[in-house]
């Protein structure tokens, strides 16, 4: 509803809308601010009320200390900086508190699942016959007590004399939860993985049931362009400190970005009285540095680089040179505690380690071999760095299939389907040694023997041609326009063919409900990253614009990528942020038009002879 500024939410902070600050110290009436302001019909005041100046007493916060004069009334002074954040740097809000409940939060393990049933225990007499009637204090699950009549004796039963189980029964009970669930004899599972190879192109499909929600594409030339995680002993070209970056030649075409807060250093190498170093006190032309690829190169952009390298492995993620100690907080608390257990015994000393989630049902011996792995592919590349006098790659993620099944595959996925041999015995050896439960989900497709290609047999196909379109149609016959722009992408939702059942409002409403799950389901699928600006239909009731940002953030959660997403905005719109790594599906598959050199248009420059 419109206040026209002077009701008691005029002053809200919106993404699109800030509070406008006077700043002059002066009244709304444009008198000086050293006379009392007047207070607001309607405004009861609160936390964020300003007070005015008292006599000789000091100023409240936000408001001029000297009670007015000249210098209070200088543009630019007697502001509260809170109020003012710095700009957002690539997408980021500088506010922690608003960028904080902006986050959307990922589904932890266990949310889905239903709470264990508890048997109900059985009714004890209120007196246990010795003339105590005084009523027991509940005790936790399992816990022994020392007396008190018949629950003592049970609870110590469960608790000191309970027999204590092998290691080897505990692995076996871990390995056991880790196999996927069957029906009939056929693995079941919410998601399949389809991997299809056509002229060293190498395409992985991702469905939920029947529907796609993931793809990627991986070239032979994508030593160029899709070198994420890659790490290369680098030389640093020039440091520009008006930008706190470095460019660091990595024997790509286009130089690589090394921003400052990615850069390592010790200090005692460093004299830095007046805190922390400078980049340029700390990087110089020429030198030769270790770095690893956060983000591949996009447009006329370079990769961006960290000094702080990581080996991910299938359960253990290894930092070298690092006291990093981490355990995805995505499981359970008990699980947790057992993994500590784990991590303090095997966790080299020179060396940080962070658990994935896939290590939930990891046990010991597989924690150990796969942490033996990675140790063994550091002392390999630092090998390599030795015997290097240049920009050289150190090390190379392996091959896109891999490396999704490394990330992605566990008992929820009910098989992987590859139709090219060599990579299926490459991943089929892979699953077996690090999850052998699941080894027989991986299958090998012969297109020779089905008829169809993979991707046209599961359905794939017409849906990433409707992917690749600007328009989405949704079901109740409304659609979505997707535009994407050099500094943000714009998605614009219509009514359509949506004409409604009962009112105007009730309409709008479902047809954003709809549209919010299908913009999660498109900036997944379409891998859509950066500043993103949705344009949902006017809703005059603000419970409704509440529930539509709500439903939007629930289909986010889960998206793996980190997302943040902003309240919803009195024009209908909302900004969010996810985070880009690759330049998305429409690039895989689409250049630059010969014609338009990218503009989607063709000036007739006749006119202007």
């Amino acid at each position: 509803m419109d206040n026209n500024g002077s009701g008691p939410d005029s002053g809200a902070d919106t993404p699109l809308s800030r509070p406008v600050d006077n700043g002059t110290g002066r009244s709304p009436d444009g008198s000086a601010g050293g006379a009392a302001r007047k207070r607001r019909r309607g405004s009861r005041g609160g936390k964020n009320r300003k007070k005015p100046t008292g006599q000789g007493g000091e100023a409240a916060e936000g408001t001029p200390a000297n009670g007015g004069g000249r210098s209070a009334s200088a543009p630019g002074q007697g502001r509260n900086p809170q109020e003012l954040p710095d700009p957002p740097r690539e997408g980021k809000v500088s506010d922690q508190a608003v960028a904080e409940q902006a986050l959307v939060r990922k589904p932890q393990i266990g949310d889905t699942r239903p709470a264990p049933v508890q048997k109900p225990a059985a009714s004890a007499p209120k007196s246990d016959g010795s003339g105590n009637g005084k009523r027991k204090r509940r005790g936790g699950r399992g816990r022994s007590r020392s007396g008190g009549g018949n629950g003592g004796g049970s609870g110590e039963q469960r608790g000191g004399n309970a027999p204590q189980r092998s290691r080897e029964a505990i692995e076996a009970e871990i390995i056991e939860k880790r196999r996927g669930r069957e029906r009939d004899g056929r693995p079941v599972g919410r998601y399949m993985m389809c991997v299809q190879v056509r002229d060293g192109v190498t395409q992985v499909a991702v469905l939920e049931g029947r529907s796609l929600i993931e793809h990627y594409v991986s070239r032979p030339a994508d030593d160029i362009s899709q070198i994420h995680g890659n790490i290369y002993l680098g030389r640093v070209q020039n440091v520009l400190p008006g930008m706190e970056a470095a460019f660091v030649d990595i024997g790509t075409p286009k130089n690589a970005v090394l921003y400052r807060g990615d850069v390592q250093y010790d200090k005692e190498d460093v004299d830095t009285p007046a805190g922390d170093a400078r980049i340029e006190q700390i990087l110089h032309s020429k030198q030769m540095i270790l770095c690893q690829v956060t983000k591949n190169p996009i447009g006329a952009k370079g990769a961006r680089l960290t000094q702080e390298v990581s080996l991910p492995g299938r359960f253990v993620v290894l930092i070298p040179n690092s006291k990093t100690y981490g355990i995805s907080k995505r499981l359970t608390d008990a699980e947790r505690r057992r993994l500590r257990g784990i991590l303090d015994r095997v966790k080299p000393a020179e060396h940080g380690v962070i658990l994935r989630t896939a290590a939930e049902h990891a046990t010991e011996q597989e924690l150990t071999a796969d942490m033996t792995r990675l140790l063994d592919e550091w002392a390999r590349i630092e090998a390599a760095q030795k015997k290097s006098g240049g920009p050289t790659l150190l090390y190379r993620e392996p091959e896109l299939a891999v490396r999704v099944i490394r990330e992605e595959f566990n008992a929820d996925y009910r098989g992987v389907m590859i139709d090219d041999r060599a990579l299926y015995e490459e991943v089929k050896s892979y699953v077996s040694d690090f999850n052998p439960e699941l080894a027989d989900r991986v299958t090998y497709y012969d297109r020779e023997t089905e008829g169809l290609s993979l991707f046209e047999n599961q359905h794939v196909h017409e849906q990433l041609h409707k992917a690749l379109d600007r328009k989405v149609w949704l079901p109740s016959g409304g659609s979505l326009i997707i535009e994407h722009t050099e500094a943000l992408t714009v998605i614009d939702v219509n009514t359509g063919k949506n004409v409604g059942t009962n009112n105007l409002e009730q309409t709008v409403f479902q047809n954003n409900l709809e549209a919010a799950q299908e913009v999660a389901h498109q900036l997944r699928l379409r891998d859509i990253g950066g500043i993103i600006v949705i344009d949902f239909i006017d809703m005059e009731i603000k419970d409704n614009r509440k529930k539509v940002v709500e439903s939007f953030r629930h289909a986010l959660a889960r998206d793996k990528t980190r997302t943040q997403v902003f309240e919803i905005s009195e024009l209908g719109l909302v900004e969010m942020t996810r985070k880009r790594i690759g330049e998305g599906l429409l690039t895989s598959f689409a250049g630059q038009c010969p014609e338009c050199h990218g503009r989607g248009v063709n000036i007739d420059f006749g006119l202007l002879d």
